[in-house]
């Protein structure tokens, strides 16, 4: 009953908190409900059963679906990242104001029950639906209380998303059809011989349905812009945990449901990756805001991890897997502080910012140090997942890594100029008055940088939660 519980809770408490009228009731409910969520998750990591399916009941029996669960080692390392992250988004955001504070914080437990259904879904249409219910509030929260141009950017956001669900139903459809039993399990998928051509087709209806999602080139052009929009603790969510149902999807539904495709298309999908890795960190160097700058680059890093997934090796997917969760991590570190700056300062860009570091030095050793973690550096937890991703691409074709390991030159470029423009030098008219930040974005910021150092230097404990999951795909592969 774990995994059930991880999405009932901020189901019910999710729609529970739309009939709280104090904004404070709200918060704290919310940030309430989402530990709750993160001890059950942490209980499940160690009791829940090995691989396999945690529950099945019976939902639409007339169809061949049933309400199944699954709790391999990718599901509950994701599950895990999503629990640990609602609560200290929570914590950072704790001194915002929003308007209704209950539907905004409704609305965010109930994409957490989103998903966290997507994750442990064994059923092609009970991952359908908490596909959905992971998105559809988060069209209400970038439209609500998104910036001045939420309108036109959620509507492109929504067109985009809605495209790519519309593409997937019409593949899950198309393979429920040819699956020996009529069913939506996730078994009998695996169990589908197609032919060349019919796997092809119903290849590119599922990719490019979750390349929307992650982004990668050229589906990713809604993705800085909603990111720059959207209430940074939307953004948190959407680019720390949301971006991974896109990774996760192609490892799950993917790689052993279309072996034959996956290999034929190989090519195209790492150059696709690449192309976006390079153009989006490009773009990145000429950024003057710290949103659209994160937002390029969370693109390049989703970039690395396809080309990594499509290399077809071994120490590329664990290196995949890893970096699913220390990428979040580390990116919701980075957005936290463009909430701190934007939320005290008035202000995001770089070119009216300067000697933030002699206002507040706390912030600025804790921004370092997430920001060295953004570029990889030895002894942060992004390290190992970028240099067995690497190692990957590197087995599959050595000139394709090494484009590739051009956008690591560009990474550090982009990121350590937006370290120097932001807390060094001499502060300007919007820094002179600035001060260290509170002790809840303090604390939450400290656990951040703990995991990044602890996970740096030992790496091992996602390595082992994931290693039934890569021998899994590999063996279906």
């Amino acid at each position: 009953m774990i995994p059930v519980s991880l999405m009932l809770i901020p189901l019910l408490t999710g729609l529970a908190t739309f009939f709280l009228k104090d904004a404070k009731a709200a918060k704290n409910f919310a940030l309430l409900s989402s530990l709750i969520t993160l001890v059950i998750a942490v209980t499940g990591i160690f009791y829940m059963q090995p691989a396999g399916l945690a529950f099945d009941a019976a939902w639409l029996p007339g169809l061949g679906s049933r309400f199944s669960l699954m709790t391999d080692g990718m599901g509950k390392m994701l599950c895990l990242l999503t629990t640990i992250s609602f609560p200290l988004i929570f914590a950072a955001v704790y001194k915002n104001e929003y308007k209704n504070a209950n539907s905004f914080y409704g609305l965010m437990l109930l994409s957490q029950a989103g998903l966290l259904g997507v994750f442990l879904a064994a059923d092609a249409l009970v991952f359908y639906f908490f596909w959905e219910l992971a998105l559809i509030p988060v069209y209400f929260l970038c439209s609500l209380w998104g910036g001045e141009k939420r309108i036109a950017v959620t509507f492109k956001f929504f067109v985009y998303t809605f495209i790519g669900s519309l593409l997937m139903l019409v593949g899950i459809l198309y393979l429920y059809f040819h699956t020996t039993d009529h069913s939506f399990a996730l078994r009998s998928f695996y169990n589908i011989h197609l032919g060349t051509r019919e796997e092809g087709y119903a290849f590119w209806l599922f990719f490019i349905a979750f390349a929307i999602k992650m982004p990668i080139f050229p589906f990713h052009t809604w993705q800085p812009d909603t990111y720059e929009q959207s209430p940074t603790a939307t953004t948190m969510v959407l680019s720390g945990i949301m971006v991974k149902m896109g990774i996760f999807a192609v490892i799950r539904w993917i790689l052993p449901v279309f072996p034959n495709a996956s290999a034929d298309f190989a090519n195209v999908v790492i150059i696709l990756s690449i192309t976006g890795m390079l153009y989006a960190s490009l773009i990145a160097i000429r950024q003057d805001d710290i949103k659209r700058l994160v937002a390029y680059s969370s693109i390049a890093h989703i970039g690395l991890m396809c080309a990594a997934i499509f290399s077809h090796n071994k120490t590329g997917l664990e290196g995949v897997m890893i970096q699913m969760f220390n990428h979040g991590i580390n990116v919701i570190g980075l957005w936290i502080v463009a909430d701190v700056i934007e939320q005290q300062l008035g202000t995001r860009k770089f070119s009216e910012l300067g000697g933030l570091a002699q206002k507040a030095p706390a912030l600025a050793i804790l921004f370092v140090v997430m920001a060295l973690a953004n570029i990889a550096l030895p002894l942060t937890n992004a390290f190992v997942g970028e240099f067995l991703m690497f190692n990957g691409l590197f087995n599959y074709n050595m000139w394709m890594a090494a484009v590739a390991g051009i956008s690591v030159i560009l990474a550090a470029v982009y990121t350590l100029n937006m370290v120097q423009k932001i807390l060094y030098g001499n502060t300007v008219a919007a820094t002179e008055n600035a001060k260290e930040i509170n002790s809840n974005v303090q604390w939450v910021l400290v656990i951040l940088v703990v995991m990044v150092i602890v996970l740096g230097v030992y790496p091992q404990p996602l390595i082992n939660l994931t290693k039934d999951t890569v021998n899994a795909v590999m063996v279906n592969h």
